[in-house]
């Protein structure tokens, strides 16, 4: 299936039926009354986050939806029906948001969240509504209201605990690879990665992460240069980054650090709260270094980056080191969970206060 994560699509809700104008013809009954029926409303559109779909390339060749209007009301006291609802599947990590003016009106997050998109319109009245002591055979009725109407921009945030991002070529797909049940595509040349990969990484019985790999970044990405630009936005929601470095290029001439320092540069460029993430340092490749060259080889890099945060050197081909890496992981978004899973503590000072707290009594 193709990866889409940018739609553009049209909903209309149904309108409202039109109420009735209709009196009683009842053989001995010369005074019947009114008994015009109201109109149904119209159908709602909804959206519910699936989280069996990972893609909106349902909407890209499939544009408008549109639900059934209300039906009109009847004699006999008889209401119209109401417009059939219809519901569109997106996947969760959604966001809904206005195309011509950019607001954002709704995100899925949680599979099985179900959102109105769009309103069906209120049946009009039947003229059984307007009865009233003096007036007795009311002719008046009220057409149905109109439905709502939206042009939206879906777009598509993967859900995941961890990001991996580096340069093409930096080992992301085997890594992700080795250590999930994701299997992407692999090979010996640059972007072999076309779309975000997402897999689950198992630390043991009921303790897991998600981690993305998004296709690799190149010097003017926040400009728009290579691939890794238009999915960046995943990185987003993620919990932890890490930062996948080639420490054995297959070109002698290509410096590490200078890749490393490019791609911090774009996170900024892009982002200045993705660039603020917890970001670690992932050297891989390791098994191609000499072993006694190996302790030279990181220590050289790290300062010559001038960076201060967990460093990791693995090997994805051979899972060297992969095992320390994942549980160091696991731990880090657990606390992560647990953080944003406490209840925050409120200082009393800045509590609301009773308005007669504090005043004299009479």
């Amino acid at each position: 299936m193709k990866f889409v994560d940018e739609a553009f699509i049209d909903v209309a809700a149904g309108d409202g039926g039109n109420g009735c104008v209709s009196f009683r013809h009842e053989k001995y009954k010369e005074f019947g009354g009114p008994n015009g029926g109201d109109g149904g409303r119209g159908g709602h559109v909804f959206a519910v986050a699936d989280p069996n779909l990972n893609t909106l390339v349902d909407y890209r060749f499939s544009r408008r939806h549109e639900a059934r209007r209300g039906e009109h009301g009847m004699g006999s006291d008889m209401f119209g029906a109401a417009g059939t609802d219809i519901t569109l599947k997106m996947p969760v990590g959604t966001i809904i948001s206005d195309a011509e003016t950019g607001e954002v009106l709704y995100e899925l997050l949680t599979p099985g969240e179900t959102i109105v998109l769009a309103k069906g319109g209120d049946g009009g009245f039947g003229n059984m509504r307007f009865k009233s002591s003096i007036n007795r055979a009311p002719r008046q009725k009220t057409p149905g209201w109109p439905g709502e109407k939206k042009n939206l921009k879906l777009e598509l945030k993967v859900l995941a605990d961890v990001g991996l991002l580096g340069m093409p070529n930096a080992g992301k797909s085997t890594l992700i690879s080795a250590i999930s049940n994701a299997r992407p595509k692999i090979a010996d040349y640059p972007f072999t990665t076309l779309h975000p990969n997402l897999g689950v990484v198992r630390v043991g019985p009921e303790q897991s992460f998600v981690v993305a790999d998004v296709p690799g970044l190149i010097e003017g990405a926040a400009e728009g240069a290579g691939l890794g630009h238009q999915f960046l936005r995943h990185l987003q929601r993620t919990r932890l980054l890490l930062h996948l470095v080639d420490l054995a290029p297959f070109d002698e001439g290509v410096d590490p650090v200078a890749q490393a320092k490019a791609i911090v540069g774009e996170l900024k460029k892009y982002d200045e709260a993705l660039y603020d993430k917890p970001r670690w340092l992932v050297l891989n490749k390791i098994d191609m270094i000499a072993a006694d060259e190996r302790e030279a080889r990181v220590k050289d890099f790290v300062k010559r980056m001038r960076y201060k945060g967990p460093v990791f050197r693995i090997s994805a081909l051979t899972r060297e080191g992969c095992e320390e890496l994942v549980k160091s992981v696991y731990q880090h978004v657990r606390a992560q969970q647990t953080i944003e899973n406490e209840p925050v503590e409120v200082d009393p000072r800045f509590l609301p206060v009773d308005e007669g707290q504090g005043k004299d009594s009479a």
